[in-house]
């Protein structure tokens, strides 16, 4: 598509220059991390930032219940629109490009769309979905979650964070009234079809199908999304004895770290056996002295699977090991095998016929709004490390600009139903 990648050749100044604003935004300079949670300074700065790319653009930004951001170019309650976009939030010390690229594409396709000369049949619009780590609040997706009624708004407000604060709390800090947090049925029906672009989680596309990699071939720069693997987490409660570390007899103790060590090789060894993957990476620790003995400790498991049948298999056999020793299992969260639209991924295909299919492993709000019957797809772009959640995720400049023409030919084709190389080049 020549005449569309000149169109994208020219706006992606307007890519690099939000990409450079945004990349100090919540940067912890002695991990090179990101530590973007929700409802704090730090997001109120990135949804300054949201706000101020759609003022400069023209887009009507609007909020709903659960405070996701949308920048809309036309009119979404008349006609549903196609929405593109992601969010801002980051785990502990995360990388730049888990979320961030796809809110910065989404801004640099509309200007695409623009200096190429395109008027929209149907509402464009962008999104930034908060909470979508749930690194705060222990809940991934919420934003979306709570707007599509997955995440009932009285447990969202009394969710809290590791020094106890509400999510209510947290809203009402932010000068926001958590009253209004719930569902919001309006605002799930303006969006017609959603497509959001994420970079890889993986280094499925950096590698060659002879197994090589491969970092050069522009065919693997983008990828087709087909379906998100069923995923959860759950919190295990291991009970002990707290005493002093140094006068208690090894047979008198009742050290609930131990109980830990059980659980984290039991979910390695079960999800070998299965086939899944099972990570425990958070934890709590009462009283949490290094002389004390553990009298409690909360653990957190994530579990996922291609199948709902190994994750679950995996979950039951580490939640049998930990009731031997006294804990309990709780479940906090469940997303059950997510495929994307069919039409929507097959007018992906036909608009990106050399992109790969490729399968993820990773939740999204794109899964959420396809659960509740959003008719939803996903790209994602190439990451050369296959490293994410971690400083080291990357996506290179020119992958991230094939980003870009990929997204603006499906957003072309979707909004107009016109072939993009149709589009006049303005270099």
């Amino acid at each position: 598509m020549p005449a569309l990648r000149g169109v994208v050749i020219e706006v992606t100044t307007s890519f690099d220059r939000m990409w450079a604003d945004l990349e100090p935004v919540g940067r912890d300079p002695r991990t090179g991390g990101y530590r973007r949670y929700a409802w704090t300074r730090t997001d109120h700065d990135l949804r300054e930032w949201f706000a101020a790319e759609c003022l400069a653009r023209g887009l009507d930004l609007v909020e709903d219940r659960a405070g996701n951001q949308w920048g809309w170019w036309g009119d979404p309650d008349t006609t549903p629109g196609v929405v593109i976009g992601s969010h801002l939030d980051s785990v502990p010390d995360g990388g730049a490009f888990d979320g961030p690229l796809g809110v910065v594409t989404a801004f640099a396709t509309v200007d695409a769309l623009r200096a190429g000369g395109v008027e929209p049949d149907v509402p464009l619009g962008v999104v930034n979905f908060v909470d979508e780590e749930g690194a705060r609040f222990g809940i991934a997706c919420a934003g979306s979650r709570i707007i599509t009624g997955a995440l009932e708004a009285d447990r969202a407000r009394s969710l809290t964070d590791a020094d106890g604060v509400s999510m209510a709390q947290a809203w009402e800090r932010a000068g926001r009234d958590p009253v209004t947090l719930g569902r919001d049925d309006e605002a799930v029906r303006r969006v017609g079809r959603f497509v959001e672009l994420h970079v890889e989680q993986g280094k499925a596309l950096a590698l060659a199908p002879d197994g090589g990699e491969d970092l050069a071939d522009p065919a693997r720069a983008v990828a087709i999304g087909t379906d998100i693997w069923p995923h959860g987490r759950w919190r295990i409660d291991i009970p002990g004895e707290a005493n002093h570390a140094g006068t208690t007899r090894i047979p008198d103790r009742r050290d609930a770290m131990i109980g830990l060590a059980t659980v984290i090789q039991s979910a390695r060894s079960y999800a070998v056996a299965l086939g899944s993957v099972a990570t425990v990476g958070k934890v709590d620790v009462i009283p949490g002295g290094v002389n004390a003995i553990p009298s409690h400790v909360t653990a957190w498991l994530d579990a996922r699977g291609r199948t709902e049948h190994v994750v679950h298999a995996t979950v039951d056999a580490v939640s049998s090991e930990a009731s031997r020793l006294g804990a309990t299992t709780t479940s906090e969260s469940w997303t059950p095998t997510t495929t994307f639209d069919a039409d929507l991924v097959g007018t992906l295909r036909a608009v990106l016929p050399d992109a790969p299919l490729l399968g993820t492993g990773a939740g999204h709000d794109a899964g959420i709004l396809a659960t509740h019957g959003v008719p939803s797809a996903m790209l994602f772009v190439r990451n050369p490390t296959g490293v994410s959640h971690s400083p080291a995720e990357l996506a290179r400049v020119d992958d991230c600009h094939h980003g870009v023409t990929a997204l603006t030919a499906v957003v072309t084709e979707l909004c107009t139903g016109k072939d993009p190389e149709s589009m006049s080049d303005v270099r």
